[in-house]
C-alpha cells in the first residue's frame, strides 16, 4: 500500500467497500425480500455493486442503481412477517444514496437535476406510509449539501489559479523591469561610446590637418561602419524594452542587406571577392537573416584574425543555400605585428554562435584551417521562398529569434 499513488488508494478503498456492501446485500436479503436462493447473488449485486462506479462514473452508477431500485420492489415481495416495510435493502438505499451525492458533486448541473427528480420520485412513490415527503426533503437537503461543496471546490480552485496567474504576471513584470534595466545600462555605455566613435570618424578630417584622401576615406568607412553598428543596437534595446510579444516585428537584416555588408567590408580596406549563384531573393526570411548573421560573424573573424589577407566570399541558393567564406594568410609584415589566432580557440563565441545559427534550421557547418594557411568557414542550409522558411525552434519548444 505504501507504494501505491492516493488516487490508487482511493480505488482500492472503494472496491473493499464495494465487496463488504456486496458481503451484507446477499446473505440478509432472504430477510427482507422473496427471491430464490440462485437469483440472491444477482439481485445483492445490483444493489451493491454500482458503488464501484462511485468516482469514476457516478451518473452510470446512479442509473444503474436507480433501474435496480425500479425493478426489485416490483418483482420480488417482501418477506411475510419480516415486518420490513421498504422496497429496497437498506444497503440499496445507501448505495444510492451515495451515487447521488457524487453525482451532486461531480456531474453537470442538468444531470444532477435529473438524479435529483428521479431518486425524489422513486422515495416518494415506493416508500411506505408518509414516510415519502420526509425522504424528498431529506434527499433535496443532500443535493444541495453537495452542490454548496461544489461550489466551495471550484470557488478555491479558481483562488488558487488567480494567485498563480498573479504570481506568473509579478514575475513577467521583474523579468520586463530587469529587461529596461539592462537596456538602460547599455544605451549609456555602449550606445553613447558607438556615437561618439561615430562623430569623432566624422569630424576627424575636419580638426586634424592634411588628411589624405584614403585616409578620410578609412574615417568614412569607420563611420559607417559605427552608424550601422549603432542602428542594430538600437534594434536590440527596442527588443529588450518590450513586453517580449512583438519580438517578431523588431528589426531585422536579412537577405536584402548582404550586399551592403559585403561593401562595408570593402569600404573598411578588406580584399574581398564575392561570387553569388542564383536569386537571392527566393531565399526564405529565416534563411536569409541566419545567412546575413554567419557573414557578418565570419567576415569580421577574418578581418580580426587575418588583417590584410584576401577574403573570397561564395554564396549559392539554387536548392540549398551554400556560403563559403575562405580567407588566405595575412601578409607577413601583418603577421608579425598581429599573431592571427584560431578563431575557435581564441576565446570567442563566433564560430559556436554560428554553427547555433546554421543548425537551428536544419542546416551543416564546417569550420577549420586551410592548407594554404587561411581558414575557411562553411555552410549548406535548407533553401524556400517567401515567409514558409523553417522556424527557429528552441530546447523547451518555443520560437526563437536568430
Amino acid at each position: 500500500m505504501r507504494s501505491l499513488t492516493t488516487s490508487q488508494r482511493v480505488d482500492v478503498a472503494i472496491v473493499v467497500v464495494t465487496a463488504i456492501l456486496f458481503s451484507i446485500a446477499w446473505p440478509t436479503l432472504q430477510v427482507t425480500h422473496e427471491v430464490p436462493a440462485p437469483i440472491m447473488p444477482i439481485v445483492g449485486a445490483l444493489a451493491s455493486w454500482p458503488f464501484v462506479l462511485i468516482r469514476a462514473n457516478p451518473a452510470l452508477g446512479w442509473a444503474l442503481s436507480a433501474a435496480a431500485a425500479l425493478v426489485i420492489p416490483r418483482v420480488f415481495d417482501h418477506v411475510e412477517g419480516s415486518g420490513y416495510e421498504y422496497p429496497w435493502q437498506v444497503v440499496h438505499i445507501i448505495v444510492m444514496m451515495c451515487l447521488l451525492a457524487a453525482v451532486a458533486v461531480r456531474s453537470a448541473i442538468p444531470v444532477v437535476i435529473v438524479a435529483w427528480l428521479g431518486t425524489v420520485a422513486l422515495f416518494y412513490t415506493d416508500t411506505p406510509g408518509e414516510d415519502g415527503a420526509g425522504w424528498v426533503v431529506g434527499l433535496t437537503a443532500l443535493v444541495l449539501f453537495c452542490l454548496l461543496i461544489r461550489w466551495l471546490v471550484l470557488a478555491r480552485r479558481q483562488l488558487a489559479r488567480q494567485e498563480e496567474e498573479n504570481e506568473l504576471e509579478r514575475a513577467r513584470r521583474t523579468i520586463l523591469e530587469e529587461r529596461a534595466r539592462i537596456a538602460r545600462d547599455l544605451h549609456d555605455v555602449v550606445a553613447h561610446h558607438m556615437s561618439m566613435v561615430v562623430v569623432q570618424a566624422q569630424s576627424a578630417p575636419y580638426r586634424l590637418g592634411g588628411v589624405s584622401g584614403d585616409v578620410q576615406a578609412e574615417f568614412d568607412a569607420i563611420g559607417v561602419s559605427g552608424r550601422a553598428a549603432l542602428n542594430e543596437i538600437r534594434g536590440m534595446l527596442g527588443v529588450l524594452r518590450s513586453d517580449g510579444q512583438l519580438a517578431e516585428h523588431a528589426p531585422q537584416p536579412g537577405i536584402d542587406q548582404v550586399q551592403e555588408l559585403f561593401e562595408t567590408t570593402r569600404r573598411a580596406g578588406i580584399a574581398l571577392s564575392v561570387t553569388i549563384t542564383g536569386e537571392l531573393s527566393s531565399v526564405a526570411t529565416t534563411t536569409g537573416l541566419v545567412v546575413y548573421r554567419i557573414l557578418q560573424e565570419a567576415l569580421a573573424n577574418a578581418a580580426r584574425h587575418a588583417p590584410g589577407a584576401p577574403i573570397a566570399v561564395t554564396v549559392s541558393a539554387l536548392n540549398v543555400v551554400s556560403i563559403a567564406v575562405v580567407n588566405g594568410p595575412p601578409p607577413r609584415s601583418m603577421r608579425d605585428a598581429h599573431q592571427p589566432g584560431h578563431p575557435e580557440l581564441s576565446g570567442g563565441h563566433g564560430i559556436i554562435g554560428m554553427r547555433e545559427r546554421a543548425h537551428a534550421i536544419g542546416g551543416t557547418f564546417t569550420a577549420g584551417p586551410e592548407e594554404s594557411g587561411g581558414f575557411s568557414v562553411r555552410v549548406e542550409l535548407p533553401g524556400g521562398a517567401g515567409d514558409g522558411g523553417p522556424a527557429l525552434i528552441g530546447h523547451d519548444g518555443s520560437e526563437l529569434t536568430p
